[in-house]
C-alpha cells in the first residue's frame, strides 16, 4: 500500500520555525517529485512548494519565498512563520512539478496532513 505520513506540525509563535517531515511507505519517495500543500479553515487546498526529482524547486506562493525551504529528504523547513501560514499541511507525490500551478490530480498519493498553528 502506498502511503505518505507527515509529521512535525505544532503550535508555534509568530516568527517561529517548524520543520515538517514527509515519510513514504510502499514506494521510494526519492523516485518522485514531492509537492507540499496546505489548507486553512474555510479555504481551498493550495500548493505551497514542490521539489522535483533533480532538486528543482517551484514555489507556488510568493508569500513563502525566502521563508520556506524544501529538501529531497522529505523536509519542509518553515521559518518566520506568520498567522496566515496556519493550516493543515500535506505532502504528496507526483512525477514532476508543474508550473505555474500544481496539477492536483497528478499527485497519486497524499498524506493525512499535519496541523500547523501560528499563534501567540
Amino acid at each position: 500500500q502506498l502511503q505518505l505520513v507527515e509529521s512535525g506540525g505544532d503550535l508555534v509563535e509568530p516568527g517561529g520555525s517548524l520543520r515538517l517531515s514527509c515519510a513514504a511507505s510502499g514506494f521510494r519517495l526519492d523516485y518522485y517529485a514531492i509537492g507540499w500543500f496546505r489548507q486553512a479553515p474555510g479555504k481551498e487546498r493550495e500548493g505551497v512548494i514542490c521539489i522535483g526529482r533533480a532538486g528543482d524547486i517551484i514555489t507556488y506562493r510568493d508569500a513563502v519565498k525566502g521563508r520556506f525551504a524544501v529538501s529531497r529528504a522529505g523536509y519542509l523547513q518553515m521559518n518566520s512563520l506568520k498567522p496566515e501560514d496556519e493550516a493543515v499541511y500535506y505532502c504528496a507525490a507526483t512525477d514532476e512539478c508543474k508550473a505555474p500551478a500544481p496539477d492536483f490530480e497528478a499527485h497519486f498519493v497524499w498524506g493525512q496532513g499535519t496541523q500547523v498553528t501560528v499563534s501567540s
